[in-house]
């Protein structure tokens, strides 16, 4: 692993198909319910035994047995339990430490089934370290899958079953798969805007729910012929003019926002803060206003603390926000779907002004729209009143495909992308898209004719 693509080591240098179409055509056809609305937080703490265990024999990255020990979860628990009283969280436990025979692992099982039942926690599983279709194929990933949810069962015990998987990345088959023989309709399935960084590229998706196409996990399902009925999440809420950078380009860290590994643990306890806050404000203040509800997640690894930090988020965002609803990934996703049975209505759309944090310049504005036809995103200087450039336009009406086996890169860039790696994608005027581009755009948002 190159360690200096990683977000760690950055801080130390600076039923198959005919039934899934059944339930699809059902549900195009239901009469539509009302539309989700309310401020929705999710915590994830992972639990594991290597860094990056990225199949069940093969691990990259450190051992961190040390760091995950029951103490260090116990210490997780109670600040989530200060932060948020009566609240629930989700565990994403990795294949080593299901299987692991140390007295800590199985102090560490009998701890997050306790918490199952104690403060009804989500406790799930976690292939690949956030990147198995980077590294090991769709079948063996699935038979993985398959054998560490039997495992979590006879782990909880009582029938249990979780409601999500928490993947990093998960391929577009596999999510099929996990709802269609799993029973399993959530899955955190992508890291949005993640390039350049960490074991794995994915660009160019959506980052608030949204059913993936059978085409590409990235890609909205069109209609009932590539509808999976799995809701895809993100796993991190980050700071949008940070997210556009690829990588660690400018020396600046792209995934800065609610992390404490890119916020605290870089700027220190203040400006990480602050940081964490304004990003969660971009969802809580005027997403919420723009979209009828606000997502804000994250994934916290045990071994990486910042418990204090934690407690300090959870507390601050009850108080600027008491409406906020704390739940566990499956829980939300499911709710979600209850409210929107397919991609049809979606249109989610975001505006940030810089925080003024590294990397999100305070004179910089972006918006973004997200719809299942595509997602545009526009940048402009505000103070100096420059006019609005495409800095990606990614269409998601074109044909796409994931790659055939396992692979760094499985990000969807096709017209222009906010990452900047192609030749092709220097920022434009609306008008210097071509006219079909500009079609698709101006049929949906009739308002943007005046920027182009």
């Amino acid at each position: 692993m190159d360690s200096s693509r990683t977000r760690r080591n950055f801080l130390g240098g600076a039923a198959g198909s005919v039934a899934s179409l059944a339930l699809a055509s059902r549900l195009a056809a239901a009469p539509s319910p009302l539309p989700l609305t309310g401020r929705f937080l999710t915590h994830v703490s992972v639990v594991r035994v290597n860094q990056i265990e990225v199949t069940p024999t093969r691990s990259v990255g450190q051992d961190e047995a040390a760091d995950n020990r029951p103490e260090r979860i116990r210490s997780r628990r109670e600040a989530f339990a200060r932060g948020c009283p009566g609240g629930a969280m989700t565990w994403a436990i990795s294949w080593q430490a299901l299987h692991d025979d140390r007295e800590e692992f199985k102090e560490a099982r009998r701890l997050l089934a306790e918490y199952h039942h104690k403060y009804g926690d989500e406790v799930t599983f976690i292939p690949g370290g956030y990147f198995s279709p980077m590294y090991d194929t769709r079948e063996n990933n699935r038979q993985t899958i398959h054998a560490a949810l039997r495992k979590l069962s006879q782990m909880v015990g009582g029938g249990y079953r979780p409601q999500s998987l928490v993947a990093g990345y998960m391929d577009a088959e596999n999510q099929r798969l996990l709802a269609s023989d799993e029973g399993i309709h959530v899955c955190q399935g992508q890291i949005w805007s993640q390039h350049g960084i960490d074991n794995g590229d994915g660009d160019g998706g959506i980052c608030y729910p949204y059913y993936p196409s059978r085409e590409h996990y990235l890609k909205p399902a069109q209609g009932p012929a590539d509808f999976i009925d799995c809701v895809c999440l993100d796993g991190w809420t980050c700071d949008f003019l940070t997210a556009r950078r690829e990588g660690f380009e400018g020396g600046f860290n792209s995934r800065l926002g609610v992390g404490p590994i890119e916020t605290v643990g870089n700027l220190g306890a203040a400006a990480g803060h602050k940081e964490m806050m304004d990003t969660t404000a971009m969802h809580f203040d005027t997403g919420q206003a723009l979209n009828g509800f606000g997502f804000v997640t994250g994934i916290w690894e045990i071994s990486i603390g910042h418990d204090d930090d934690l407690v300090w988020w959870l507390e601050a965002v009850q108080q600027r926000w008491p409406d906020t609803r704390v739940m566990t990934e499956g829980a939300f996703g499911l709710e979600w779907r209850k409210h929107t049975p397919n991609n049809d209505r979606l249109d989610y759309r975001f505006d940030e002004k810089g925080t003024g944090a590294p990397g999100s310049e305070k004179e910089l504005e972006i918006e973004w729209f997200m719809n299942r036809e595509f997602r545009l995103g526009l940048l402009r200087n505000w103070s100096a009143d420059d006019p609005w450039m495409a800095i990606d336009f990614t269409r998601y009406d074109l044909k796409a495909q994931e790659p055939q086996g396992p692979q760094r890169e499985w990000s969807l860039m096709n017209v222009l992308n906010q990452k900047g790696t192609r030749a092709q994608d220097n920022p434009v005027r609306l008008g210097q898209l071509s006219e079909d581009d500009r079609r698709l755009i101006f049929a949906r948002y009739p308002e943007l004719k005046k920027r182009a």
